[in-house]
């Protein structure tokens, strides 16, 4: 594809999900995607390879949350990979606080490329794990948002979640339409209010992600 068509897809399509972004953050995608191409030779940072794949199936899809996002100030991406959905909400948002975890250092290194090639303030990736006890401490109810992408199941991404969360503050899973299993799965839950759940399409494809909801009290 040519970059004009690149950014006229990426600007459709956000468009679509409310996002309206400007010529400098469609230009920010495009780094980003040269970058994973150039990364994903050398280390396995994602399956698609095709340029329009990419931006449907991961910078667009990472947009979905955007109408959930009114007052988010500070994400999690828990189990971020190469950087999906916080760097695409990140370049969408410049205003969020955004911390990439994942236990993968490689892609970690690949998200600090990133975070450093766009000039990202505010962004941090760090290189650990979720149920790590002194990670869990510094940084307990930090973030308004703790999100996740195919990472894990609901019951299992709660439990990891939580404790990252402030009063108030929602996890965020996103999920394929299969779902209600893992919502039945997580039975009775203290501290959070009832799982809620939203289907967004994701624009030039016939997906649709689930976006799973959970609100501590």
């Amino acid at each position: 594809m040519k970059n004009m068509d690149q950014i006229e897809l990426l600007k459709k399509g956000a468009l679509e999900l409310g996002v309206a972004l400007d010529d400098s953050q469609a230009a920010a995608f495009l780094t980003y995607l040269r970058e994973l191409k150039v990364w994903n030779k050398k280390i396995n940072l994602t399956a698609i390879e095709d340029e329009k794949d990419i931006i449907i199936k991961h910078f667009l899809d990472s947009l979905t949350p955007f109408g959930l996002f009114s007052e988010v100030r500070s994400v999690l991406d828990m189990g971020a990979g190469a950087g999906f959905p916080g760097i695409p909400l990140k370049i969408a948002m410049p205003e969020l606080r955004l911390t990439l975890l994942d236990s993968v250092e490689k892609k970690v290194n690949f998200m600090k490329h990133i975070i450093r090639t766009l000039g990202l303030k505010g962004a941090e990736a760090i290189a650990g794990r979720a149920e790590a006890p002194d990670l869990a401490y510094r940084l307990a109810g930090s973030f308004d948002c703790v999100i996740s992408r195919a990472f894990t199941e609901l019951p299992a991404f709660m439990t990891l979640g939580l404790p990252y969360l402030r009063p108030g503050g929602m996890l965020l899973a996103m999920k394929g339409p299969a779902v209600a299993e893992e919502i039945n799965a997580l039975g009775v839950m203290k501290g959070v209010l009832p799982p809620e759940s939203f289907e967004v399409a994701v624009p030039f494809s016939d997906r649709k992600t689930t976006l799973v909801v959970i609100r501590k009290v």
